[in-house]
């Protein structure tokens, strides 16, 4: 959708999005040999994802969508994801 908005045609847009998922199975399998020998830094790698899923989501994703006028069903969309995770961190344990 983002390349359809930046004048690329349908099947230009869709080839490179793709080409670009072409390469999380290659970068799913280096994760878990790396995760299979050093188990001990799991943790570490969970927060460093963690925090970059944050970086994306406080940077990129808020940002755009207040740009675009939908601040209020993004903050209601972030609260309501926010409930939701927590419920689901002290329900499952």
């Amino acid at each position: 959708m983002a390349l359809l908005g930046e004048g690329y045609g349908r099947v230009k847009s869709w080839g490179i999005a793709a080409l670009t998922g072409l390469v999380e199975p290659v970068g799913g399998a280096v994760g878990a040999a790396l995760i299979s020998f050093s188990e001990p830094f799991l943790p570490w790698g969970l927060a460093f994802a963690a925090g970059a899923m944050l970086y994306v989501i406080s940077h990129e994703i808020i940002p755009e969508t207040h740009r675009n006028g939908h601040q209020n069903k993004a903050s209601l969309g972030l609260a309501i994801g926010l409930v939701v995770m927590l419920f689901l961190d002290v329900w499952l344990g």
